[in-house]
């Protein structure tokens, strides 16, 4: 079964006017395109292609055994940063979506937490080069010793609390306390953003461009700042705070829109809840590198909820599907099956094929549960 499916963009402020319209090959809409939704969330169901007004969750509901899909794609265009954020674990979701039940708020109230009791681990693959992010706490050794080099002594505060490792489990929750000290730290560094070239300075006068004044302007000086080229990948688990800044990607994820904000946006913002989501433990950046099995390149995350497959339909190229799946052509054109022709930006929905059959010139993305 391939059908072929579509949705809307969604106009988040931060949202590109003409990148998805480009990849895609639509008008654009003359608002900011920022995130178009392939999947079942009832946030926004992606819509069969021959029948418009069904949804996929709704054709599922009527002739599969459930209306829903472990997995989410969306197509995400930044042009501005989106907002510092964290995602819960499956248990947080969990006790986070009841308790807010059992309070009486409204699932789609504007300060609701929890509006799902899914996690919601997920991974960008970028389609522009680059595709900026900030991703994860950097050493502590690594974050102090650039602020020391910069010389300003209303930064000491901020310096004065990376003493080891755990001090990011007090430095954090200082900085989004604010404060007159907070307040002179993130003044200095955007001060020192507009005249320093390093990549954690451009950050900075990024942020601070767009959110003067937000403390996440300083957080920011304490994670990695990751630049992928096309191609390449990112996986964020339960915990890590990230904020992607600009660029054109495809984002895999769990079926979720739980999402814990700590600054560098309007919306709600719960610094307690989020604090007891993040997970405060210095990492390398999270890259994703996939495993290269001839015509496809192979991503496999640890967590059940979804896998993706890169596939090239240069030389032809049959591959295993892992149940129910969403296609989309990245690149090119691919023919599915031997006769279904899909261009850049065109999505399908497939079931009941063990393997697929890519032919044509382009580059197709496949997403399905992980049954590794």
């Amino acid at each position: 079964m391939l059908l072929r499916i579509t949705n809307e963009p969604r106009p988040y402020p931060w949202g590109s006017h003409d990148a998805i319209a480009a990849f895609r090959g639509t008008e654009a809409s003359g608002q900011p395109e920022a995130e178009v939704w392939l999947g079942t969330h009832p946030g926004s169901a992606a819509r069969l292609v021959h029948e418009p007004h069904t949804t996929l969750a709704a054709w599922l509901a009527r002739h599969r055994a459930t209306g829903s899909l472990p997995f989410l794609v969306k197509i995400l265009a930044a042009a501005a940063p989106l907002s510092l954020q964290a995602h819960p674990t499956p248990e947080q979701a969990r006790v986070g979506f009841a308790r807010e039940n059992a309070a009486g708020i409204p699932v789609d109230a504007p300060h609701r937490n929890y509006r799902d009791d899914n996690a919601k681990p997920e991974m960008i693959i970028a389609l522009s080069d680059p595709f900026l992010a900030l991703c994860g706490f950097r050493p502590v050794a690594e974050s102090r010793a650039e602020l020391a080099a910069v010389g300003d002594p209303r930064l000491e505060p901020l310096i004065a609390r990376l003493g080891d490792e755990a001090a990011l489990r007090v430095a954090v929750p200082w900085l989004l306390g604010r404060g007159a000290e907070v307040d002179a730290v993130v003044d200095a560094l955007q001060q020192w953003g507009e005249r320093a070239e390093s990549p954690t300075a451009l950050t900075v006068r990024r942020l601070a461009t767009a959110y003067p004044g937000d403390p996440g302007v300083a957080i920011s000086t304490l994670m990695h700042t990751v630049r992928l080229a096309r191609g390449e990948a990112l996986y964020l688990p339960a915990g890590n705070l990230h904020a992607y800044l600009d660029g054109l990607g495809i984002e895999v994820m769990a079926t979720s829109d739980n999402v814990l904000r700590g600054g560098l946006t309007s919306k709600h913002i719960d610094v307690d809840e989020l604090l007891r989501v993040v997970d405060f433990d210095p990492l390398p950046a999270p890259r994703m590198v996939p495993v290269v099995d001839g015509p496809r390149a192979v991503y496999r995350p640890d967590v059940p909820d979804f896998a993706v497959q890169v596939v090239s339909g240069r030389n032809g190229a049959r591959v295993p599907l892992d149940g129910p799946a969403i296609a989309i052509v990245i690149e090119g054109a691919c023919v599915l099956e031997g006769d279904e022709t899909l261009r850049r930006g065109e999505a399908v929905y497939l079931d009941e094929i063990e393997s697929l059959r890519v032919d044509g010139d382009g580059t197709l993305l496949i997403a399905t549960a992980n049954a590794a």
